[in-house]
This record gives C-alpha cells, structure tokens and sequence, in this order.
C-alpha cells in the first residue's frame, strides 16, 4: 500500500499519522531504522546544536564551504514556508519530487520483516532527508539538532565535528528547567576525541564537564578562538590562524559575530579535510542569506522579520531594533506558542512597541490572539504600564500584517515575529506578500 504514495504532500500526511506525539525522545527506534537502511555518510558531517544561532551558523558554514567549492548539504528545521526547505543541496533547497523514493527507503525499513517501528513525523522525515543527503555525492554535511541533542534523530549520525551555539531555558518540558540540564542535553551531541565547538560566551558548566568527561576536543569561546572588531571591520583568531579586516557578515545583528565565530572555529577544527581559503571565509560571510533571521525588507515603512521565539532571542531582536535607529511608531506582529515564556519575552521588547497585533497560529501548539492579548495586558498590570498601548487580535499572520500596513506611516516601522509560523504566515517564496501601500 504504502509505495502508492507518490507525492510529498502524501508522505508527510502519512508520516503525521503514524505517531501519536509529534516528539518522542529516544534513539532507539529511529537508529535501529538507519541500521536497517545501511545508512552512512563517506564525507566530513558537522552537527550543530543549541537554542539560538543554530541557523544562522549553519548558513554560514554553508556559504563558505561553498565559496570554497564544495558540494554542501544542509539539514535544517522547521521550515518557514515549504518542507523542501529542510534540505539543501550545494545551496538549493531539494525538490519535492527528489525526496519521495527516500520517503519509501524508510517506509520500507520501517516495516520490513513484519518487525514495525513506530516513528514520529521529525523521526521519519530526518531519515529521509538523512538517506537523500548520503546519496548525493557531497563533500561536507551540516547538521541542525531539531531539539537538545543527546535524544534527538540527527543524533544518530557520528559526526566529525560539533558546534554548540548560545544556550537558553526553551522546551523545558522535554530539556529541563534550567541552563545546565539543557546544556546537559545538548552536550550529547558530543564524541570522544573529535572537536566540539562551543561558541556561547558564557556556557553551562555541565557543557564543559560532558566534554571533559567525553575526552572531546573542546575548544571555547574566548579561549581557543575569539573576535575582535570596530564598527567598520572585524577579526577572528583560533587556535593557528586569524583573519582580519572582515566586513561584517550579511545577516544583520550583534548576536551573529558570535555564531560567525563558532562556524570559523569548527572550518579550522576541520581544515585537514575541508581547506577553505580567506578569500572563501570573506565571499562566503559577505553573501550568506537566511530569511526570517532580523531579515530587513526594504520599503517604506521598514519591515523586520525575525523568528524570535525566546527570551534571549527576543533581547538579540531588541538590540538589533534598539539599533536600526528612530522610527516614529513601531508596530509588532505577535504570533507565538502556547508553551514559552512570554513575560520575559514581552519585558524585553515592549518598550519599543507602540501597537501590538497579535495573531491566531495555524498549529494546535500555538497560544490564541485572544490569549496573547490577556497575557499582554495582564503583564502591562503588572508592569504598571503608564502609556497606553492599542491592541488588535488577527486570525492569520497575513491578516495582522496586513493591518500594521494600513495603519503604519512610510516613516514607522513593522516587526512579525515569535515564531517561524508567524514568519512563514507572511511568507511566499521567501518575500513578503504586501498590498500596494508598501513601496519596496
């Protein structure tokens, strides 16, 4: 039956069904799988995990290996719009058609000798971007952890070198309630003898005692690598090799100095087996994309994208907004999930948001407009809110976007963030769908 499916709208529907929580931690079924599908990688693999920069770092990897001419593949998740996103090959997302053979890989292994392993919608869909990537003749394979580390499927794969970036309280529920479980967790991607970077400035101490334990190659921020800059140029130095007189990376933001700093680091950890030249390191940081990262759409009024889901991350959106500048009115679009912590979230980025549109989430996981909206007010109580601050709820990100357009002056500026759904929401093709009011 289940080779009838022949389209990856079918596959991921049937992936949807066959699970009945969206995560399951645990390696047990999803390795026994890849064992059954022999799968392997012939070619350098880099994991990279932590709560926030890991796309960003992945992105840049990717872009300097490509500078240098590799053939890169990236997994990464979620996705913004579309599902092809998740898989990147040599700098292009993966077309739908190419991945369904892969879709029936597993569904085979799954089921083969009547033994059928249960797997969750993330489980199945790795393994079969996981057996697209090992049959694609690339050259370098960078890895997004989907969730922690130790527990999750892309952990499965023996990687040659790992990247941790900053490290924040998020899922609490399957990580733990503080920073030095959660590092426990994502120090599992670590292997013994093999280089782990770990680009968070000031990181759990359970990170460096797992990699002390693990006997890993560990090298630190500030310690085995470092940047330094002003505000036209920036530097980086590791162990035996720096770069000066940089341009700043393309993706926008303080915060990305730091993710740039770990994707160098885990380059030199690995430059007996993949070299890249200066020239490379500068093209590659100068041309890097990835949307809904403090993505800046040109037009007036100004329109910021950021999948800003978290506390920390929310004060890095804070701080990259703080420095674009005056605008005379901020409107923000607010979509986010039922489970995060949004009193910090709003503490963080309120006083620089003079209208709040709060959507409706097409997920079940996601928090009401309406219940943002009481969140929000509960808070500006307690806060002792002394201006007054107008709020709207919407139905679809689309909607609320829409409204900020209407309502904003070519002068103001508009912010969509909270999730990757309250991004995607206004997303086609990677560029915003706005109405004629907006000039860009």
């Amino acid at each position: 039956m289940h080779t009838t499916i022949d389209t990856l709208e079918g596959w991921l529907a049937h992936c949807e069904r066959l699970h009945p929580h969206p995560i399951e931690m645990g390696l047990e079924r999803v390795s026994e799988v890849a064992r059954r599908m022999a799968l392997r990688f012939d070619c350098p693999v880099i994991t990279v995990a932590g709560t926030n920069g890991k796309g960003s770092t992945c992105a840049m990897l990717e872009a300097i290996a490509r500078e240098a001419g590799y053939r890169t593949g990236v997994y990464s998740s979620p996705h913004l719009v579309h599902f092809e996103e998740r898989c990147r090959l040599r700098g292009e997302a993966v077309d739908a058609s190419d991945l369904i053979a892969h879709f029936a890989a597993v569904e085979s292994a799954r089921t083969q000798n009547s033994a059928e392993i249960s797997l969750s919608y993330f489980e199945f869909t790795t393994l079969a971007i996981l057996h697209l990537m090992s049959q694609a003749s690339l050259d370098v394979v960078i890895l997004e952890v989907g969730l922690g580390g130790r527990l999750d499927a892309t952990n499965i794969i023996d990687a040659d070198c790992m990247v941790i970036t900053s490290i924040d309280v998020d899922h609490v529920e399957y990580l733990g309630p503080d920073r030095e479980s959660i590092g426990r967790e994502k120090a599992g991607i670590m292997r013994t003898g093999k280089p782990v970077i770990v680009s968070d400035p000031m990181p759990p101490q359970s990170v460096i005692d797992h990699a002390r334990e693990m006997g890993a190659d560990l090298w630190r921020f500030g310690e085995d690598f470092n940047f330094s800059g002003d505000k036209q140029q920036w530097g980086w130095a590791g162990r035996g090799r720096r770069y000066a007189g940089m341009a700043y990376p393309a993706l926008r933001g303080a915060n990305q100095l730091i993710n740039a700093s770990g994707a160098l680091a885990a380059l030199e950890a690995l430059r007996d087996r993949i070299p890249v030249t200066a020239q490379a390191v500068r093209n590659g940081l100068s041309m890097v994309e990835l949307p809904g990262r403090f993505q800046i759409i040109p037009g007036q009024p100004a329109l910021v994208l950021d999948v800003a889901h978290n506390p920390h991350s929310v004060a890095a959106l804070t701080a990259n907004l703080d420095a674009m500048g005056y605008f005379p009115t901020t409107h923000a679009v607010l979509g986010a999930m039922a489970d995060k912590d949004l009193g910090p979230m709003l503490a963080k980025v309120a006083p620089l948001v003079d209208r709040w549109y709060f959507t409706d989430l097409p997920t079940a996981r996601a928090a009401t407009a309406a219940g943002l909206q009481q969140k929000w007010n509960a808070w500006q109580m307690v806060a002792g809110g002394r201006r007054t601050v107008p709020t709207a709820t919407f139905a679809s990100p689309q909607a609320a976007l829409d409204a900020a357009v209407a309502a904003a002056a070519p002068t103001d500026r508009i912010v969509v963030f909270g999730s990757f759904y309250t991004v995607g929401g206004v997303l086609i093709n990677g560029t915003p769908r706005l109405h004629s009011k907006h000039l860009g």
